[in-house]
């Protein structure tokens, strides 16, 4: 059992999928390895609880960290481990932004009601293309607190709504060149959610590894021990991993297992 109270957490697209969206086997048997010898392993991802489709015994044996980092979730017990989300301080800056864009759709992800203001074709197919039951309201007011986080879908004007943003500490953002904003409560982020997790799970800092590929990832990265970067990654996380992996389509987490082999043999 030299893996006892070890844990790894990865992103899931790029990094534990490949390109085509798949978990090889050779990635699964790695896994069901690693867990086999006590190890924890769980997914990292910017999907919400009621988007999350993907869990499986075979390769998680661990609560899913969701919302980047917001919500810990347990598939195997059904419940929250923790949930940090956005209270009624979130509501200046989403106003900010409807203030300067009237029009502009945004989605608000309650635990039990998913909605959305202004709801467009992007917040429709985000919506849809996860399983995602949703309602549409007429104003942020009307949306259930608290929010594990909202996306504003910024189509065209995604740097303007974040100078917006930037002018409101009293949450968190995530800063993208992408056209959907996410705000999350300040503080969280994928890197504190790692570490909450691991103390829930009475895993060491030192015995909590994280692996990553997009620029969302960095915070986990680097509040881990150690963090695991496919070879095929963004350049923001590979300035921060500490190991350099194969490619997320050609075993990256099964590279970091086997790094993690020799460091705990």
């Amino acid at each position: 059992m030299i893996f006892e109270n070890v844990l790894l957490a990865s992103d899931f697209d790029g990094t534990l999928k490949n390109d085509e969206g798949i978990i090889t086997d050779d990635v699964k048997a790695a896994i069901a390895d690693f867990m086999s010898k006590g190890g924890k392993f769980t997914v990292c991802t910017g999907r919400i609880f009621q988007g999350f489709h993907l869990y499986n015994p075979e390769y998680i044996n661990a609560p899913v960290l969701l919302g980047n980092g917001a919500m810990a979730y347990d598939y195997e017990k059904n419940e929250v481990i923790f949930n940090d989300a956005i209270g009624e301080e979130g509501l200046p800056a989403v106003k900010d932004v409807l203030s300067e864009f009237p029009n502009i759709s945004i989605e608000f992800y309650n635990i039990d009601c998913v909605c959305a203001v202004n709801l467009n074709n992007h917040s429709e197919q985000h919506f849809t293309s996860q399983g995602i039951n949703f309602k549409t309201i007429e104003k942020p007011e009307d949306a259930p607190l608290p929010w594990t986080k909202v996306m504003i879908a910024a189509h065209g004007c995604s740097q303007e709504v974040q100078n917006i943003l930037e002018n409101h500490p009293e949450i968190n953002y995530l800063k993208t060149t992408g056209n959907y904003v996410e705000i999350l409560k300040k503080g969280v982020d994928k890197g504190t959610g790692l570490l909450k997790l691991a103390k829930a799970l009475e895993c060491k800092k030192e015995n909590t590894y994280s692996a990553g590929d997009g620029y969302n990832d960095v915070e986990m990265l680097v509040a881990a021990k150690a963090g695991f970067v496919p070879e095929n990654g963004s350049s923001e996380a590979l300035a921060v991993g500490k190991y350099i992996t194969r490619s997320n389509n050609t075993g990256c987490i099964a590279h970091a297992i086997e790094i993690l082999e020799d460091i705990y043999k």
